[in-house]
């Protein structure tokens, strides 16, 4: 049995020193240009190894108004979306509240097993190739604050949203942002994005960096990542308060890698910095990322890291030692 790790309820407080861009998914910390999702009869060499991707939000219980989730170019096949022969596919975007929503075990698996639809559904909405969603931003909401389920120690009430590639072939490129009102990107006071599992699709400029921000919470000695279908296209480095970077091994095409790495004494209650440092020109290259602890539990990431970025005393270069 897996023994439970919990984000520490006295680093709650960071979540209400987050900017604007905590409430952007993808964040500008993160330096990722789209999530991806792909139709259900795309090839996983593709980079999407399942077609289902799990979001979080979360609200704190100070929040009394309503709020909404905005998706932007929602639909598949327009400008930044990555076409297979002809557009074909459908996507559906649905978001959930409620008991269970994020606590259920399935909600967090890497997976979409099980009973990861857990909680109650809110809203729901398929979109196409429709040519009015192109570029556009698209408001789900108003949702109660109340309707998202009570997690004190993620820092207050959790949304999540689903996204399901139904059909096709072609790779559906977006945006989310929580916000408080409904016809512009408006953040909320100390709200925060997060996942457990992330498929994104990363710049095509060589020496570009993307990031994700794992929080290593008490109790974590290790913590294992694994990268699905990074196509040789550049390296993964490792770097925390306490170290300067542990550079990870490549990925083949449509194949999973996993690498592991220690944690010290010093980088426990703080955020790691995972650096995917791209050393290629390879256009749409698309990746799918979960990390884990010791004990095999998944391990979220946060759009705005808690605690901030790392800061180092010296300079990290890009090249693998």
């Amino acid at each position: 049995m897996y023994k439970s790790i919990k984000i520490v309820v006295a680093f709650v407080s960071c979540f209400q020193a987050m900017d604007f861009e905590a409430q952007s998914i993808p964040s500008i910390e993160e330096k990722i240009p789209f999530i991806c999702t792909f139709g259900k009869n795309s090839e996983v060499k593709w980079g999407d190894d399942d077609f289902v991707q799990t979001f979080f939000y979360v609200i704190p219980e100070t929040n009394k108004k309503p709020v909404y989730i905005r998706i932007f170019d929602p639909e598949t096949g327009g400008m930044y979306d990555e076409k297979h022969t002809a557009f074909n596919s459908k996507t559906k975007f649905s978001v959930y509240g409620g008991n269970k929503a994020h606590s259920d075990p399935d909600a967090k698996s890497p997976d979409p097993k099980g009973n990861y639809k857990s909680g109650n559904l809110l809203m729901t909405k398929s979109f196409g190739s429709e040519e009015t969603t192109d570029n556009k931003w698209v408001t789900f909401g108003p949702f109660n604050p109340i309707e998202g389920e009570l997690q004190p120690d993620m820092g207050g009430r959790v949304f999540k949203i689903i996204i399901e590639g139904l059909e096709g072939d072609d790779g559906n490129l977006y945006r989310l942002f929580l916000s408080s009102v409904a016809d512009e990107n408006k953040p909320i006071e100390g709200g925060n994005g997060f996942a457990y599992e992330y498929s994104f699709r990363l710049f095509d400029t060589k020496g570009s960096v993307s990031h994700l921000y794992p929080f290593v919470a008490e109790n974590v000695t290790a913590v294992k990542i694994r990268v699905f279908d990074y196509d040789n296209d550049g390296i993964i480095r490792v770097v925390s308060i306490a170290k300067k970077g542990d550079v990870h091994k490549l990925s083949n095409e449509g194949t999973w890698i996993e690498s592991k790495h220690k944690v010290s004494k010093e980088e426990i209650n703080t955020s790691l910095d995972i650096q995917f440092i791209k050393q290629s020109e390879a256009k749409n290259n698309n990746i799918v990322v979960f990390i884990s602890n010791q004990y095999g539990e998944l391990m979220p990431f946060f759009t705005s890291p808690i605690g901030g970025i790392p800061k180092f005393s010296f300079k990290i270069g890009i090249k693998p030692e």
